[in-house]
């Protein structure tokens, strides 16, 4: 169970400030020593007006004095306070983000290592927004709670008039503020919720672009994008005409005392309930802490700290899979033979089917290739067999049990599957390898770097315990495979599905980790063959075309399949083609005919 569950991302943070009492104690007194000026100004200048226009200029200017003397120990304080912040902050900081990429990481890899774009844009946004606001809203919550205590004990040491006059709006404005945290929470969550919306139906259209373009599910998959992107502009109107309201609480607790204070100064004057140095004091209060203050209360909470709340709230449901009822007492799949039965997949009610009624059994310990032109729907049925896309019709069975009846959890710890994509995150390149096995032994992945080739980099980078940046940026496009290949390679899945996770490498690289997962014990691989050398070295070999589906050996293929005979005979001619591109006949008019479907 991941640590984000439910609302554990708000009690990691409180525990993390509960664990760090000293450092918030001792970051208070000095926020106390910061106070002074705020709480000290009005006074200081209500006392040296007075004195001034007794004539008494020493008096006057000792207060002055004063005023300056508290701004250099507020300075110093503020100085003094950030060793401690740091000790509060940090800790939060790194415990939080570990948490959340785990999480993450867990999410996207035990997927097969192919994380969905809502996935990777809700990270690389919400993570972010995680690290900057920690610190940010503990440093203007304190500078608040300083501003805001300060003027107050300074508005009461001048008189529970002006206390009064300046105190009441100030309040009424906050009130009004906390009644609309709210529903400002429940639109920043809608709208969050709708921008996850758009990006996650628009990556699934441009994930499986070549699939909708050649099955003309065009039209039906831009207008989910569509729908969902105006679902997302609906919700960020109704966040900004909640938020634009800040502008009357801003109104209400500072021009609106201050106005007060001005019209009623003469009548207050007048009859001695407040002097003239009272007034300027007063007037100090609201313009340099109390307005201020309430602004920097208003952005920080009503930006910041919903941000951060939400944020966690978002990242805990996002990252947790959580276990159902409609899971339990389904038995465990008996073996690790997988078999697709009248399997059919339609993006959208109107496009015509990727696949159609197709079925057929890889099984336990079998070697399946599976060939075909582009977009006839190789990739969508190898990720409908990893159970990462609900068939419309039919059922994927692994060991005689509906992939849809199975914990998601089981089912990642028992497929799985690696795209062109290759996912490398930020870490030692040992972390990367073992990251679905952390227990395995150093001899084991030792052995695995050798087995699949991947011994030459871990040389180039000095070793195992090299950090590799977040994506791998310093790695090429081969060696990122390479590292999600051995991730998979050394965990605990014992059905390996296999969609052109070897694009970029060479014909020998991409043959060595072919038969290195096929003579992997109890070890079910399915191909998406990127070269026709990966469907030589397969046991069987499925070709999908225009008509159908046909399986069977290269032998018998050659003999009944003038697609899988037409794909051979232009790899065999063009060797400097080492890609599986389509010829001009046979298989592009198959590839043409599912087009005009």
């Amino acid at each position: 169970m991941s640590v984000l569950s439910g609302n554990a991302a708000t009690a990691l943070v409180r525990a993390e400030l509960r664990a760090r009492r000293g450092a918030l104690l001792r970051f208070g007194a000095w926020s106390l020593v910061q106070a002074l000026p705020q709480t000290l100004s009005g006074v200081a200048v209500a006392r040296a007006v007075d004195d001034f226009l007794a004539g008494r200029w020493w008096p006057g200017a000792t207060w002055l004095g004063v005023l300056m003397t508290a701004a250099l120990l507020s300075a110093t304080a503020t100085y003094r306070q950030f060793p401690w912040l740091r000790q509060i902050v940090d800790p939060i900081r790194d415990a939080l983000l570990a948490a959340v990429v785990s999480a993450a990481v867990t999410a996207a890899v035990q997927a097969g290592g192919r994380p969905d774009a809502s996935g990777v844009a809700q990270l690389s946004t919400q993570v972010q927004s995680v690290r900057g606001v920690l610190g940010a809203l503990l440093r203007a919550m304190r500078q608040v709670v300083v501003s805001i205590g300060g003027a107050v004990v300074g508005l009461f040491l001048l008189g529970p008039t002006a206390a009064l006059l300046c105190g009441l709006p100030v309040l009424a404005a906050g009130g009004l503020f906390a009644m609309s945290l709210a529903p400002l929470a429940r639109r920043y969550r809608a709208a969050l919720a709708a921008a996850e919306q758009y990006a996650h139906h628009a990556g699934e259209v441009l994930g499986a672009a070549r699939d909708v373009l050649a099955h003309g599910a065009d039209d039906y998959a831009l207008s989910r994008v569509d729908a969902a992107a105006r679902a997302e502009a609906s919700a960020d109107r109704a966040l900004g005409n909640l938020v634009a309201l800040r502008g009357i609480y801003l109104f209400i607790g500072g021009p609106l005392p201050l106005g007060l204070l001005l019209m009623t100064a003469p009548w207050l004057l007048r009859h001695g309930y407040l002097g003239y140095g009272e007034v300027v004091g007063t007037a100090t209060y609201l313009t340099v802490s109390l307005s201020p203050a309430l602004r920097a209360l208003l952005d920080a909470v009503g930006t910041w700290g919903l941000d951060l709340l939400v944020t966690l709230d978002r990242l805990s449901r996002r990252f947790v899979a959580a276990r159902t009822d409609q899971t339990a007492g389904v038995p465990l799949p008996a073996g690790r033979d997988l078999r697709l039965e009248q399997l059919s997949f339609t993006y959208g009610s109107r496009a015509e089917p990727v696949l159609h009624n197709l079925t057929f059994t890889v099984a336990e310990g079998d070697h399946l290739a599976v060939l075909g032109p582009s977009g006839i729907g190789k990739s969508t049925l190898a990720a409908v067999a990893a159970g990462l896309l609900v068939p419309t019709a039919g059922t994927v069975r692994l060991g005689g049990v509906d992939l849809a009846n199975l914990d998601v959890t089981q089912l990642r710890q028992l497929i799985g599957f690696i795209p062109q994509e290759a996912y490398v995150f930020a870490g030692s390149l040992d972390e990367n390898l073992r990251y679905l096995a952390p227990d395995t032994d150093p001899v084991a992945v030792a052995a695995a770097v050798q087995t699949l080739g991947l011994g030459p980099m871990v040389s180039r980078l000095g070793g195992l315990d090299t950090a590799i940046g977040a994506g791998g940026a310093h790695l090429s496009d081969g060696e990122r495979q390479l590292v999600a290949l051995t991730r998979v390679y050394l965990s605990p899945a014992r059905i390996v599905l296999l969609d052109e996770a070897t694009c970029h490498l060479d014909p020998e690289a991409e043959a060595r980790v072919e038969q290195a997962f096929a003579s992997r014990l109890d070890t079910t691989l399915l191909v998406i063959a990127h070269r026709v050398t990966s469907a030589l070295r397969a046991r069987r070999v499925l070709v999908l075309d225009g008509d159908g589906s046909t399986v069977g050996t290269h032998e018998i293929l050659m003999r009944t399949s003038p697609t899988y005979a037409e794909l051979v005979g232009y790899w065999q001619t063009r060797p400097e083609h080492d890609d599986l591109a389509p010829p001009t006949t046979a298989v592009h008019q198959s590839a043409q005919g599912a087009e005009r479907r």
